[in-house]
């Protein structure tokens, strides 16, 4: 996977890029900033630069080293050099807007110049080094014994029950919460989430660490956003492990509360890749009310069993119309679907797994993923809003533990 083409303009390494705006006023601090001169103190630059975020990984300038220099004329103006993690980084004219309006708030400045550099190898291969906090490469976070990350993996045994759409609004109602959330869209066949999401940025990419593109507060990663276009994927079972592997171990998530994967519909290759790699993740299975998607919902769910993962719940989605001329729900595709699955689940792992959510059929939740604009974000009180925002504060309040888990042992016989 490689970083985008450099635009036209875009800076190579060894070489700078100048942005200088002026300012036209000044915020007042209870803290001293500036020198007898007038001109701020260095101190108050460094500590208005140590505000601005890196807009693909969310951390201080300052923490990520990315402040070349600082200098400062007794005129007031300021200098500072920006290092930018690539040649060519799309957020740059971000990360200069950013800067520029940190340190214009500082009193004394009268102008602020920003030139832009690109990190060396060195530069990136330190940086990366510090973001994976000591972990070994290719190793996945979330499968840690230390890991406070709930993974959830979103699963259906058919295509078409609306499992991308159950994923997105459910992550996009979760970041609403204040929760740190990412989606890994694993459904590498069918691959849908970032139009959904409204996440239409691509990667890019420190030595072997990918930053992913977010959108709606929620940070996602996708094959989608490194094929042409809409080219298939054709891949098989080693390929389809590699690159989960890689969506799991080599993307810069953070410090998540949630991660979500959307994962293809059928008991394949990517699940059991997804219980080898993360153990500890749970599965929530979606299916409709139709009895035909039940029952392959429920097999889907089982393989829960054979991989010692705890299923969370049942979401029913696509659970009646509700007429527009009356109060009364038209049942379109028959009704006690989401409570079958439960039950046969139930049983299945003996552990009980209840009905979280009933998703009803609503234009608006259509016309939402069409859009990239999730309805719990647009019309969070709509019956599909409502309904999928009760599932994610559900899953939102849990914590994990082992209950509920299937260890896959029996008891030893007495004698």
């Amino acid at each position: 996977m490689r970083d985008p083409a450099a635009p036209p303009g875009a800076a190579r390494p060894g070489t700078a890029v100048r942005r200088t705006t002026r300012t036209i006023g000044y915020m007042a601090t209870d803290t001293p900033t500036a020198t007898q001169s007038g001109a701020p103190a260095e101190d108050a630059v460094r500590a208005a630069l140590a505000t601005v975020n890196d807009p693909e990984i969310h951390r201080p300038i300052t923490e990520l080293n990315m402040v070349k220099s600082v200098s400062i004329g007794p005129d007031g103006a300021v200098e500072v050099g920006v290092y930018l993690t690539v040649a060519g980084c799309p957020m740059r004219e971000t990360i200069t807007q950013r800067v520029t309006e940190a340190v214009r708030a500082v009193p004394g400045v009268t102008a602020v110049g920003v030139e832009l550099d690109v990190m060396s190898d060195e530069q990136r291969k330190e940086l990366a080094s510090a973001l994976r906090g000591g972990q070994a490469e290719r190793e996945v976070p979330f499968a840690q014994p230390g890991s406070l990350t709930r993974v959830y993996c979103v699963a259906s045994g058919k295509g078409g029950v609306g499992k991308s759409s159950v994923t997105v609004n459910l992550a996009a109602a979760l970041a609403a919460d204040g929760l740190k959330v990412g989606v890994v869209d694993a459904d590498i066949y069918g691959h849908s989430v970032p139009r959904m999401l409204g996440a239409d940025g691509r990667p890019t990419q420190v030595e072997n660490m990918i930053m992913p593109p977010s959108a709606n507060g929620v940070k996602v990663i996708s094959i989608g956003m490194f094929t042409p276009g809409n080219a298939p994927v054709v891949w098989r079972g080693p390929m389809l492990h590699r690159a989960l592997q890689q969506f799991l171990a080599d993307v810069y998530w953070g410090d998540l509360d949630v991660l979500l994967l959307d994962l293809p519909p059928g008991t394949g290759d990517i699940a059991i890749s997804v219980a080898q790699l993360v153990p500890g993740a749970e599965i929530l299975v979606v299916t409709t009310p139709q009895q035909a998607a039940a029952e392959v919902a429920e097999r889907a769910g089982s393989i829960a069993v054979q991989t010692h993962q705890k299923i969370v719940g049942v979401v029913e989605n696509m659970s009646g119309l509700p007429c527009p001329h009356c109060d009364e729900m038209v049942d379109v595709f028959g009704s006690g679907g989401g409570e079958r699955v439960a039950e046969g689940l139930t049983r299945a792992t003996g552990a009980e797994v209840p009905v979280l959510g009933r998703i009803p059929i609503d234009v608006r939740l259509r016309e939402g993923g069409d859009e990239g604009k999730p309805v719990v974000l647009t019309d969070p009180d709509s019956p599909a809003g409502a309904a999928l925002r009760e599932v994610a504060s559900a899953l939102g309040a849990r914590r994990r533990g082992l209950s509920g888990l299937s260890l896959g042992i029996t008891p030893r016989n007495k004698f």
